[in-house]
């Protein structure tokens, strides 16, 4: 659809053809507000607009439509706002992860009446948290030339108790040519089908977030669809994972709860306007304060749950590619890893491990993998894990179709939906699980279970953006279950594993909603093996911090190939480039369609041990991380943004991070090895020299990096936990012998330091 830059299109979409019967309605000047049991509901009439010569003009012969909005407090940092035909019922809401504390706190409403005219909301301290404004311009009529503006909803609420969002209530040119609402909603055959709103957007407010963006750090001026789709890539608006929930430069987040589509136009179609149009029949928005981003994805965190922790030994090496297809290659694969010293945790057997490549069937191949609980035992002996790839669609003719169809434990398809399930495998999958049913979740279960049980370590929950619009899915429309299937496929996956393996459970999780983040660890998809396709996967991995994720991984060195998908070889200085972005981020896997083995790459090789070696070193920091993960705001790949948010510098980078607490990384993402670095304000230390350096925010141009380092630098003055032993696995790691290394005036550089007597970079 060409983009039309009119707001009754490109946002109501009144150009197409089933916006025919639409009824547009706007929200007028509100007639009430009562706290009614520490709820505050405003009585707020819905003008009809009727559209003529692309322009809304208020319906001369409608009453309004008088809708109820409610304002709820959540602590002295959230507040809620909502307009629906009953308030939803948050307990069956599995997006929902209430923290034990998070309760909601009572409202009162003051009417005022003096520089300020209106209702004045307050919490149970005296903080303001909500106006709403009721106070008339008053004007001296000279000129009839354009009609005078209706009342609309106007006002500010205050999540923190001080920081204004104010609604952007008059968005016009002149009065029927309108940019955005502050409410409204349509009607499409006499029911609500979507939501608008908008928040007023202030000069130079920047915005981060909205799930796994592949976008530049700073995304005002950018207009997104929230729809769950297979991303085809690090590279586009598609996206795997969105999250409706962004946060503000100036303090303060937006959470849109809902799992229906969204649209997001952040200062684009209006740029005094961050606006949202979502399909729902109810308006649910949160606007979440702190002080920090830290803070910000806390409370996020506090209303949809917080990360699971992870093993210890899913921080070591993960080493698949597409596909290992019989027990036998990768015994090759350890073997010559172990002899190469490379140090590894964990082979993931992707789509291979089945009687026929993507068919799944949750069952080894008899021919290739013929005794699997003995391989399982082999390799546990070698110390090594298996993850077993699988995906949410069952095809025709495999082990469990039949037993699936009778029971309904996929849903019934009333069309065909074409490529449903892979976009790069002859295998046509005839449904997707029907998350919704109960005995369809026990009974996926049941079959994770015995993998499990038998020794599997982990389950690749791969796919879930796409489910079939056409299937009858038993607990939900598809409208609102396609963003949501996400969260309940990765859930029933991670529960049962919890359940068998307790404290070690995980999963690798690529699709992504408002809650998954419960349920790590979740990489980004099929990223090209080209430096653009690493710039785009960092840039996914920053947003999806900022969106609730706290950890998170890529594959090494990029998933396919250009431009031969299967058949073009990754060049060896962007698989070391891309090791070193592997090393410092939570999770690191090497994972693509060609060999991604290191002793695949002779000629760097070498090099790749040594950064290998430093990553088991750093386990017990990325431990210690990992935790503080699953506790606070923090993810363990963190935008510059969580510690200098007063840095309008910082909101614009992306292509830099902190790795946890102490350490700024600075990927190389060229051949040349040359990139500008930016040190925001602090004393650092770099890592390779230690010398220290103070900065007040400063730039380092044309910074040459040699390929077997990384530009790398630490906080000064913090204190690095190590482990100063080789080790080929995290089996043979005595966190009891983890020493400390500190970044002040005694760290003479790596070279000086326990772990240069090993790793030789």
């Amino acid at each position: 659809m060409k983009q039309t830059n009119r707001f009754v299109f490109d946002m109501l979409d009144q150009d197409l053809p089933e916006a025919a019967s639409d009824r547009i309605f706007r929200a007028g000047l509100p007639v009430s507000a009562d706290a009614e049991n520490g709820t505050v509901v405003v009585k707020v009439p819905f003008v009809r607009q009727v559209l003529k010569n692309m322009f809304l003009f208020p319906a001369e012969d409608e009453s309004p439509a008088l809708k109820d909005v409610y304002l709820r407090s959540y602590g002295d940092m959230i507040m809620r706002i909502t307009s629906a035909a009953t308030l939803p019922d948050d307990s069956a809401n599995p997006m929902f992860s209430f923290a034990a504390d998070l309760k909601q706190t009572p409202l009162t409403v003051e009417t005022v009446s003096s520089t300020e005219e209106g209702w004045l909301i307050k919490d149970n301290s005296g903080k303001r948290r909500a106006f709403i404004n009721t106070k008339q311009e008053k004007r001296e009529i000279w000129s009839t030339l354009q009609p005078e503006p209706p009342a609309v909803l106007d006002g500010a609420v205050y999540p923190d108790g001080k920081t204004a969002v104010p609604f952007a209530g008059y968005d016009t040119f002149f009065p029927h040519q309108n940019e955005s609402f502050s409410l409204g909603y349509v009607e499409r055959d006499g029911k609500t089908d979507r939501w608008l709103y908008s928040f007023k957007s202030l000069p130079n407010e920047k915005y981060a977030g909205t799930g796994e963006r592949f976008a530049g750090m700073n995304l005002a001026g950018k207009t997104f669809v929230l729809e769950n789709t297979d991303g085809l890539g690090n590279n586009s608006r598609r996206a795997y994972k969105n999250v409706p929930f962004y946060i503000s430069s100036r303090g303060y987040g937006v959470l849109l709860m809902t799992s229906g589509h969204v649209r997001l136009s952040l200062a684009d179609i209006c740029t005094r306007a961050a606006q949202g149009l979502v399909e729902d029949d109810a308006f649910d928005v949160f606007l979440i304060g702190g002080d920090s981003v830290e803070e910000i994805v806390k409370n996020y965190r506090r209303l949809t749950g917080f990360p699971h922790d992870v093993p210890l030994w899913s921080y070591g090496t993960w080493m698949a590619k597409m596909t290992y297809f019989s027990a036998d290659e990768t015994r090759t694969v350890v073997k010559k890893m172990r002899e190469g010293k490379f140090p590894l945790d964990v082979i993931h057997l992707d789509t291979g491990w089945f009687a026929t490549d993507w068919k799944c069937e949750w069952t080894f191949s008899e021919e290739r993998f013929p005794d699997p609980d003995g391989y399982l035992a082999e390799m546990k002996k070698n110390g090594v894990k298996i993850c077993l790839w699988q995906l949410p669609s069952i095809a025709k003719g495999t082990k469990y179709y039949e037993i699936a169809k009778k029971n309904r434990y996929f849903a019934p398809p009333k069309a065909k939906l074409e490529a449903l399930g892979s976009n790069f495998s002859d295998v046509e999958f005839d449904g997707n699980i029907d998350f919704t049913n109960p005995a369809a979740v026990e009974w996926y279960q049941g079959l994770l279970k015995s993998l499990l049980e038998r020794g599997v370590s982990a389950i690749k929950t791969d796919f879930g953006e796409v489910i079939d619009p056409n299937a009858e899915y038993m607990g939900l429309p598809y409208k609102k279950l396609h963003n949501m299937y996400a969260l309940l496929y990765q859930k029933a996956a991670y529960e049962i594993s919890h359940k068998v393996k307790g404290d070690n459970a995980l999963i690798w999780a690529r699709a992504g909603w408002i809650g998954c983040q419960r349920y790590p660890v979740h990489w980004s998809g099929d990223s090209a093996s080209t430096w653009d396709g690493m710039a785009g996967a960092l840039r996914g991995g920053l947003h999806a911090g900022l969106s609730g994720f706290g950890f998170w991984s890529h594959d090494v060195p990029g998933f396919h190939g250009l431009p031969s998908f299967m058949n073009s070889k990754p060049a060896d200085d962007l698989y070391v480039r891309w090791t070193q972005f592997g090393v410092f981020t939570s999770h690191l896997r090497y994972h693509g369609s060609y060999s991604r083995e290191p002793y695949e790459y002779p000629a760097v090789a070498d090099t790749v041990r040594e950064w290998l070696k430093l990553r088991y070193a750093l386990i017990p920091y990325i431990v210690e991380q990992g935790k503080k993960a699953t506790q606070t705001g923090y993810p363990v790949l963190r935008a510059l943004i969580f510690h200098h948010a007063d840095d309008p510098t910082c909101w614009g980078i992306d292509d830099e991070y902190y790795f946890g607490d102490a350490f700024l990384v600075a990927p190389v993402m060229n051949s040349e090895g040359i990139r500008d670095i930016y040190l925001p304000a602090g004393d650092w230390v770099d890592f390779w020299t230690g010398d220290e350096i103070h900065s007040e925010g400063k730039w380092l141009k044309d910074v040459k990096t040699p390929l077997e380092r990384l530009p790398l630098f630490v906080k000064k003055g913090s204190c690095v936990k190590v482990y100063p032993l080789a080790v080929e696995c995290t089996d043979e790691m005595d966190l009891n012998k983890t020493v400390e290394i500190v970044f002040d005036g005694s760290y003479k550089g790596f070279g000086a330091t326990c772990l240069g007597k090993f790793i030789k970079l």
